[in-house]
């Protein structure tokens, strides 16, 4: 269904990733605002991997409401506050995701609106 873009002309990508993906015409198109790690009863682990669980845990909840699922996610935006945060989150990531694998950015940022977040996961998938 997906095409995954990894031409052999440009460098490979770092990690477990796409460089891209092209989504077939009239596929149903599915774009997830950022999920921060917090449950449904406001709690928010100290763990940067177990925020990121949540965020993944929280997209499949709205995926699901579409039809879709994990595996239908073409792009992932990721936010971490810390170089410290890079690698629990990806290998939350990497344990999700199979081969090949989305198209990926994952960016260190200043913060976010609480300062006890450390992960903040955006998405676009396509089914």
């Amino acid at each position: 269904m997906f095409k995954f873009l990894t031409p052999k002309t440009i460098r490979p990508p770092f990690a477990k990733y796409s460089h891209g993906v092209a989504v077939p015409a009239g596929s149903k198109l599915v774009l997830c605002s950022g999920q921060l790690g917090i449950g449904p009863d406001d709690a928010i682990p100290e763990d940067a991997g177990a925020q990121a669980e949540l965020c993944f845990a929280n997209i499949a909840a709205i995926l699901a409401e579409a039809g879709l699922g994990l595996a239908d996610i073409v792009r992932i935006n990721a936010y971490v506050t810390g170089r410290e945060h890079l690698k629990p989150y990806m290998e939350v990531r990497d344990r999700l995701f199979s081969e090949p694998a989305p198209a990926s950015t994952l960016m260190i940022v200043s913060g976010f609106a609480r300062p006890e977040f450390k992960v903040e996961i955006e998405v676009t998938a396509a089914g």
